[in-house]
């Protein structure tokens, strides 16, 4: 099965409640979501208490890969936790303020994640990591060694229960009793371009921007 067959899970979970009519159930739409952002929430409770976590990731056809120290207390394997994807793509500015709102695109992705233990499977998925928020930097930066390996935690949390919701378009009071107003309404979009890349000040002046690292400067910060 590649990342785009099938059906996403329906739970309890992830069966929407309102709103029905933005949820998706196909998993490519998920896989959509995930190639467009590139921090995540983590949710977990640790203590008995919730702990909401943000973080980049990476991912491949069945897992979700989230890193940190192992010290951290919020890369928990004890419980279920809650990961949310959020790209924001506009604001939607009605003729009231009860029906203004917010395009975007969103996954939640539940279950108990794994500590990745096994040195081949960490490190693809630390590629993964660095290749979805950087590509091309795996290749050029010097690679993980066993002492830094071992003081980094991986999780694998699996892509087998998730939901996905979006919203895009106008305002939705056009044909209300508030279109007589005659008050502008709209959307106002939102575009996060990455801007032109600024060398460290211990480089030489004259060091040259690594080509993968230039190419991406002026570009959508949600394409990949």
């Amino acid at each position: 099965m590649t990342e785009a067959d099938g059906q996403l899970s329906a739970t309890p979970r992830t069966s929407l409640r309102r709103m029905k009519e933005k949820g998706h159930r196909d998993r490519g739409a998920l896989f959509d979501v995930l190639r467009a952002g590139f921090v995540c929430h983590l949710g977990a409770l640790v203590d008995g208490g919730p702990m909401v976590v943000p973080t980049v990731y990476g991912f491949d056809d069945r897992h979700l890969y989230l890193h940190g120290s192992v010290a951290s207390r919020s890369l928990t394997t004890d419980t279920d936790v809650c990961v949310t994807v959020t790209v924001v793509d506009g604001l939607v500015l009605a003729r009231s303020v009860f029906e203004h709102g917010v395009n975007y695109r969103s996954a939640m992705i539940y279950g108990r994640p794994r500590w990745v233990t096994d040195t081949e499977e960490k490190l693809h998925g630390l590629r993964l990591l660095t290749e979805h928020v950087a590509p091309g930097q795996w290749d050029h930066a010097r690679r993980p060694n066993r002492r830094e390996l071992a003081a980094t935690a991986l999780l694998a949390l699996p892509l087998a229960e998730a939901s996905v919701k979006t919203r895009s378009g106008p305002p939705d009071d056009g044909d209300s009793p508030d279109a007589a107003l005659g008050l502008w309404a709209g959307e106002l979009p939102l575009v996060a371009r990455w801007e032109q890349p600024v060398t460290d000040p211990a480089l030489p002046p004259t060091a040259p921007v690594p080509a993968h690292v230039a190419a991406r400067a002026g570009t959508r910060a949600d394409r990949r």
